[in-house]
């Protein structure tokens, strides 16, 4: 059942282990409420295709996952017609004598010859509800923005051989960008939009004892603080909460149960992804960051 308040919402996300802000719960209440796409955009690792996932199990709905890459086309996206088994039933057509070519085609492009890619599975009348989630649009190309159109703003696809499927239940659409490239304002403009920020020490603090509720505490509090202070760092890429959570695990597994600089170093490829930010933090920065966050304690 949709939620009915913001709180409720709220209450929903936090049932799947995802701690959002007000902002966050109100602009995904006001999405399930009013029907609208939401445009998650944020740096990578902030939780945005998270959300999606927790709604599908919170609602009851089907996950329908469309992840997008450079060079993602209709037929991968919406939907593609079954060609082996239409040359199949010409042939059998054909050796039963049948003659009539407009019959024949109208035959080939029935329903049982169409194959369901995300875009058209989601609004499938005949599947049950989904929450639809369009994956990192930025990495798809801009010309395939143009197919999303039509399913965002009236739910429907249209086939030129076949017609327009309409959804029966609108599905919920949660669009995801790591603004590797800007995205179209035509979809911008049909969808809610909300920024996912990284989380503040006291929500990140929250989102790891859901996430790793087996960490101990001090541990948990310098490594919440220790991932603060880094995030104000000049980085090729700042690590994000789903780094948080696995460098806890990381250290936890290592028996380790407070920071120290020589854990730090031993493990920061599980929060940092480029050898050049290793680099940079790894010996003398990381021992520093340690010491700050003792002396913050």
């Amino acid at each position: 059942m949709t939620p009915t308040t913001v709180a409720d919402t709220a209450a929903l996300l936090a049932q799947g282990g995802y701690v959002a802000d007000t902002a966050l719960a109100t602009t995904v209440h006001l999405a399930l409420a009013m029907e609208r796409p939401l445009f998650l955009e944020g740096e990578p690792g902030t939780g945005k295709t998270e959300i999606a996932k927790v709604l599908a199990a919170g609602l009851n709905r089907r996950l329908v996952r469309l992840q997008c890459f450079d060079g993602l086309d209709l037929s991968a996206a919406a939907y593609e017609w079954d060609h082996a088994r239409q040359l199949m039933a010409i042939r059998i057509a054909e050796a039963a004598g049948t003659t009539d070519r407009a019959s024949l085609a109208s035959d080939i492009y029935g329903r049982e010859f169409l194959q369901s890619r995300p875009l058209l599975s989601a609004i499938d009348p005949d599947l049950p509800p989904a929450v639809l989630l369009i994956d990192e649009l930025d990495r798809a190309d801009e010309p395939f923005e143009a197919f999303l159109l039509e399913v965002l703003a009236d739910f429907q696809v249209t086939i030129p051989e076949y017609g327009t499927i309409h959804a029966k239940t609108k599905p919920v659409v949660i669009l995801t960008s790591n603004r590797t490239r800007e995205v179209h304002d035509a979809i911008r403009r049909r969808c809610l939009y909300h920024w996912v920020d990284y989380p503040d020490a006291k929500r990140e603090r929250e989102i790891l004892a859901r996430k790793a509720p087996g960490i101990p505490e001090k541990l948990s509090a310098e490594i919440v603080a220790f991932v603060q202070r880094l995030r104000t760092q000049d980085l090729f890429k700042l690590p994000g909460v789903a780094e948080t959570i696995d460098w806890a695990g990381a250290l936890t597994y290592l028996n380790q149960h407070e920071l120290s600089p020589g854990a730090v170093d031993e493990t920061l490829g599980v929060l940092l992804k480029y050898q050049d930010d290793i680099a940079k933090i790894k010996g003398a920065e990381a021992a520093r960051l340690v010491a700050e966050v003792k002396s913050a304690a």
